[in-house]
Order: structure tokens, then C-alpha cells, then sequence
């Protein structure tokens, strides 16, 4: 009887073992560790300039000022909250776009444009057009919380240098632009540094590569660089982060759709 029992225990452990390494479960996993390193700055300032490059090589630049609201409240479904204001240049100056993340379902997103004096809502089904002509999309500058996907860990592999995974991850959202994205990721801080979209009909859209990261308030890193490659249309957008500054002095009354009109 004795026996019997051990058996059972051990056939249970396997199968207990196999499952918590599926592909799905690793995958999952790994996005937790994604979304846990980058936890605890509270907020963010930062200012960036914006690059956008067409198929022949034009570029046009704009300068923003970007501010951050992390969310510290896991109780209901409301993620990190964003704004970005232009500065520069003077045909998009006082464009602001404002974006509250939500773990489950559409973020609510806003655009004001001074040219038409009016807040628009970003309707759910065109979160996946272009932001402000660039070549990231609505929905990939919003937060990447984890419950926005399911996962599937792919393999393990050298990134930057440094022992990491890829995983593919596929957006809950039917709205969405895409069917799946790849990631590549090091398994030391976990920190991003690839990711190619793949879009409706399955085919490979576009890359986007994190250059250059750098450690700030301690523990928190972030990107220099970002550039976003289509290739499809042969277009690229760079997105240079100048300054990034942690914990300051904005709440969540800086926030608020009703005061778009009035940012500069």
C-alpha cells in the first residue's frame, strides 16, 4: 500500500513538472518577470524627439514631453496612465494624446489636435492605426500589461550578450492589429530588447529594437533608443529618450481629459 501510495505521489510530480514547463506556462512566466522588473518608479517624466523616416530616406522631428502615472492599485482593472504633449513642430504643437491602460479590455485613449479644438476618443477598432503618422501604432504605445496576452515560451537564446528567451505573445484584443508578436528578452534583468510584429494575415510587419539601455532611481531601466522599422512600406521611426526623471511631484489630477485643451 505503502508503495502504491509513493507511486502515485511521483506520477503526480511529474505531471505536475511537465505541466509548469509547457511552452504556455514558461511563456507566462517569463512575461510576470518582464512585468515585475519594471516595477515600483511610480511615476515618470521624461522629454524625447520623435524621428520619422519615409522609404526614401526624409526625415521629419518632433519634440515631446511624455509624463507616466504607474499603477500601484492591482484591485481593479485600470493600468499605468500616460500624456504626451508636442512641443515641436509648429503644425503639431499642443497635440496631446492621453492613454489610461486597462488590464482587461480596449484602453481608453484621447487625442487632442488644436487645428480641430476638440478631445477625440480612440474608438477600440482603430487602436491599431498609426500615432500621429509614425509607425507605431495606438496600441503599442500603451502599457504591455501582462493580462493583454497569452504567451508561449519559444526558446532559449543569447540576447545582447546575455543568456534570455524569446516567447511569442498574442493579443486578447480581436481588435487588435496583430496576430502575434515575438520577443526577445535576457534573462538577467529582463528587460526587452525585440520584438517583431506580425499582422493580420500572419506576415511579418515590423521590428522594434530598445538600444542602449540605462539604469535610473536605482533599480529601473529604460531605452535610449527605440526605432520601429516597417517592412512593408519601408518606413522607420526613432523615438530618443533625452531626459527621464522618477518620483516627482505630478498625481492623478494630471491626468485628466478635460484639461487637454489647456497643455502646451
Amino acid at each position: 500500500m505503502k508503495k502504491y501510495i509513493k507511486l502515485v505521489i511521483l506520477i503526480n510530480a511529474v505531471v505536475f513538472s511537465a505541466r509548469a514547463q509547457s511552452p504556455e506556462d514558461k511563456g507566462l512566466e517569463i512575461a510576470k518577470k518582464i512585468d515585475s522588473s519594471d516595477s515600483g518608479w511610480v511615476n515618470q517624466v521624461s522629454d524625447a524627439e520623435m524621428i520619422l523616416k519615409n522609404q526614401f530616406g526624409q526625415k521629419s522631428t518632433r519634440e515631446m514631453k511624455i509624463k507616466t502615472l504607474e499603477d500601484t492599485d492591482k484591485s481593479d482593472d485600470l493600468g499605468d496612465k500616460s500624456l504626451t504633449t508636442f512641443r515641436t513642430p509648429k503644425d503639431v504643437k499642443g497635440t496631446s494624446f492621453l492613454s489610461f491602460s486597462r488590464n482587461n479590455g480596449a484602453d481608453d485613449q484621447w487625442l487632442y489636435i488644436p487645428a480641430l479644438r476638440r478631445v477625440k476618443q480612440i474608438a477600440s477598432d482603430n487602436k491599431s492605426g498609426p500615432f500621429m503618422g509614425s509607425e507605431f501604432a495606438f496600441e503599442d504605445i500603451s502599457a504591455q500589461d501582462v493580462e493583454k496576452y497569452t504567451y508561449k515560451f519559444i526558446k532559449d537564446e543569447t540576447v545582447e550578450g546575455l543568456p534570455g528567451f524569446v516567447i511569442e505573445r498574442y493579443p486578447v484584443d480581436k481588435n487588435s492589429g496583430y496576430t502575434k508578436q515575438v520577443v526577445w528578452v535576457d534573462g538577467k534583468e529582463y528587460r526587452i530588447h525585440k520584438i517583431d510584429f506580425y499582422d493580420r494575415k500572419g506576415e511579418k510587419l515590423k521590428t522594434l529594437i530598445y538600444k542602449n539601455y540605462k539604469v535610473y532611481a536605482g533599480n529601473t531601466w529604460r531605452a535610449s533608443q527605440m526605432v520601429m522599422t516597417n517592412h512593408q512600406n519601408g518606413k522607420v521611426t526613432e523615438l530618443n529618450w533625452k531626459t527621464f526623471k522618477f518620483k516627482v511631484s505630478i498625481n492623478e489630477r494630471d491626468f485628466d481629459k478635460n484639461a487637454l485643451k489647456r497643455l502646451k
